[in-house]
């Protein structure tokens, strides 16, 4: 089959299916374009619509800002109202780096792309807000980075660091540049599921990610699609026949499928210490498991519960749970995965109980709308879920994930023993 290769979308997507969920993370993609001079604080720069970054920028004039020495001080800007660094595309973040481009915005702050002069490459700094919160975890953060780093060397699995400083009282962490994250890709997919290899090489190192940080007593808690990073921004484009309208000949659908399956997992920012007091919520609404909605303590398994939602995510396109609400999350649990143990509902926190009535979920009785009672009963059984997307090794799959989303934590599958599954074990790699 002919193949046709890009290293950017060529055309917008509209999103033909709204998403519940806010867009976060540090890598959303914006528009390639040459820099202009102009002052940007915490809003979105670019129109989104290109994953492909250039790797190699030489110091040329359509990044000079008219009057500023090459390798100098930008003027001195205050902070917006939230913190956010201030700055001007083409200007110097430090002598050493030229800000390029805004790549991503989250609560922490910013991400930028810049021109690194001494590696003579493109490097992702991330900018934190002004406010102490944020340098704390900040320092947290990079605690938590050299640590992956002085394990894992070859950073085949975690982004690397590569630089910190502070610069006027904001912290800068310098990261190697990444491609798309996962969610990134679907989207500008429409939200096309991965085939089934694909899903199986992505889960490998996904897992095997988690393996080597629950190994080293670390816990990410905030595993999610916008998390985790192709390593390239190339990508294939094939026909995509399982779409075309009436016949193959009209309205030609395509889909893109990464030339490379390598991904790196990012954001240590919420990266807890086993040791740790776990008594506070953790992870991304959609990707929460049931212990830490439930108030009962979490631990390495809520990485687990989270690398099962995102595995089913990749073979179907969607979020599995698309909620905001506590209870309706529940439901959905265990609409999708069947009751919830009675020893786990009876635990429930203060803060929780009163999700529980007679040992059981008070659920439809508690439902707060008859539309929150209909988001519930749409949802298929797990098994039927993945059998409407995977044409083959389904039942492998299946049993996977039944490992991975078991509600009791105790005996929900570890990382390492997931690796043992037939689902990896049994198939070559194919990507």
């Amino acid at each position: 089959m002919e193949m046709d290769y890009f290293t950017e979308f060529p055309h917008n997507y509209m999103d033909r299916r709204p998403r519940k969920r806010p867009r976060v993370g540090w890598e959303m993609p914006q528009a390639h374009q040459k820099a202009q001079s102009g002052i940007f604080g915490g809003q979105d720069v670019g129109n989104g619509t290109s994953f492909q970054s250039s790797r190699v920028l030489t110091d040329n004039a359509s990044l000079y800002v008219k009057g500023l020495a090459q390798k100098g001080s930008p003027p001195w800007r205050d902070d917006d109202k939230d913190g956010h660094y201030v700055f001007a595309l083409g200007e110097n973040l430090t002598s050493r780096y030229k800000i390029h481009r805004k790549i991503g915005e989250g609560t922490f702050g910013q991400v930028l792309e810049c021109w690194d002069r001494d590696t003579r490459e493109m490097v992702a700094i991330k900018v934190v807000r002004s406010i102490k919160k944020y340098r704390e975890a900040a320092m947290v953060e990079i605690n938590v980075l050299q640590l992956l780093r002085k394990y894992d060397g070859n950073g085949s699995r975690c982004v690397q660091i590569r630089n910190w400083f502070d610069h006027r009282n904001h912290i800068c962490i310098v990261f190697e540049m990444l491609g798309p994250s996962l969610y990134d890709f679907l989207r500008k997919n429409n939200y096309r599921p991965f085939p089934v290899d694909l899903v199986r090489e992505l889960g490998r190192q996904l897992l095997e990610c988690v393996a080597f940080m629950h190994d080293l007593r670390l816990i990410h808690t905030d595993l999610k699609p916008e998390n985790i990073l192709f390593v390239s921004p190339e990508y294939v484009k094939i026909p995509d026949y399982k779409v075309t309208p009436r016949s193959p000949t009209e309205g030609v659908c395509y889909k893109r499928l990464p030339k490379s399956s390598a991904i790196k997992v990012i954001d240590f920012g919420s990266t807890a210490y086993e040791e740790q007091d776990h008594n506070y919520i953790v992870s991304t609404r959609h990707y929460r498991a049931p212990e830490v909605i439930l108030g009962l303590g979490w631990s390495y398994q809520c990485d687990i519960w989270s690398a099962g939602c995102i595995l089913v995510e990749l073979c179907s396109g969607e979020a599995l749970f698309q909620t905001h609400e506590n209870l309706e999350h529940l439901a959905m649990m265990e609409r999708v995965l069947g009751p919830l143990p009675q020893h786990m509902l009876k635990r429930a926190d203060r803060h929780a109980e009163k999700y529980v009535r007679r040992g059981r979920l008070d659920w439809p009785d508690g439902a707060t709308s008859r539309e929150s009672i209909r988001a519930v009963l749409k949802l298929p059984r797990l098994q039927n879920l993945v059998m409407q997307h995977v044409d083959h090794s389904a039942g492998e799959l299946i049993d996977l994930l039944q490992g991975l989303l078991r509600f009791d934590p105790s005996s929900r599958l570890t990382a390492h023993e997931a690796l043992r599954h037939p689902f990896f074990r049994d198939h070559y790699r194919r990507y």
